[in-house]
């Protein structure tokens, strides 16, 4: 299965410039997501760098919002009543920089999951080259139980 950008928006309560997925392009629901991103110059991020790299944070959040994704797809929930709260990473490390121009290839595959917690595998690659890695933690809740 594959998702175009029209049904990530429906999914995902990401706008630009914070979505940063471009498409799913295999979703196995309960086992894992592939999704690329590509990296242009003219992105937020890059304005006012003589050297720009695509920032970890941002690496980060695609995979969260890959592991969203897979979410959704493994457990259809309503995404005006339910979200999928990113809790926490374990074990992230950044191999490599990526830079305008790198298309990255994102995985996530489901570690595990107990009542309404997740946990999950996430990849980063550039060409075949691990970029960066970690595992994610992330709740499926109700909107009105969100912490303020």
């Amino acid at each position: 299965m594959e998702l175009d950008i029209q049904r990530l928006l429906r999914i995902l309560p990401h706008r630009w410039p914070h979505l940063l997925l471009d498409r799913v392009v295999e979703l196995e629901p309960r086992k894992l997501a592939k999704a690329v991103k590509c990296v242009t110059f003219t992105e937020p991020c890059f304005s006012g760098q003589t050297q720009p790299i695509f920032p970890n944070t941002l690496v980060l959040e695609a995979m969260s919002q890959l592991f969203a994704v897979l979410a959704y797809a493994s457990e259809p929930f309503d995404v005006q009543q339910k979200y999928f709260y990113f809790l926490g990473l374990e074990s992230a490390k950044f191999r490599r920089p990526i830079a305008p121009g790198d298309r990255i290839d994102l995985e996530v595959k489901l570690a595990a999951r107990r009542s309404n917690i997740w946990r999950g595998e996430a990849r980063a690659s550039v060409d075949g080259n691990l970029c960066a890695q970690a595992e994610l933690l992330a709740a499926l809740t109700d909107r009105e139980e969100l912490p303020r």
